[in-house]
């Protein structure tokens, strides 16, 4: 039998990956796959819970990490920034129907 690409009810939850801290201590991760919401914890271990958004305007630091075209999003709440995942197909072209 193949491996679920999902949890099994009742599985914890998977965690997204830090990848990179930057200069301002605003931490990058990689997007668990479907994840359209923000996982980060706080200081009492509450999850935030914000929407990912796509964010077009980063810094100078995000360009040279990650490349000026770089699909990145941003926790509309907490700030935190997040890389697609790689299982999924990218969101940067045009939708056509």
């Amino acid at each position: 039998m193949a491996a679920a690409k999902f949890p099994l009810p009742g599985a914890p939850a998977p965690e997204s990956e830090v990848v990179a801290v930057l200069s301002d201590g605003t931490k990058v991760k990689r997007r668990i796959l479907r994840q359209r919401a923000c996982n980060e914890k706080a200081e009492k271990g509450k999850i935030c819970a914000g929407h990912l958004k796509r964010w077009y305007f980063f810094g100078e630091e995000v360009k040279e990490k990650f490349g000026p075209d770089a699909e990145i999003y941003r926790c509309e709440r907490c700030k935190t920034l997040y890389l697609p995942n790689p299982e999924e197909e990218p969101r940067s072209g045009t939708l056509a129907w």
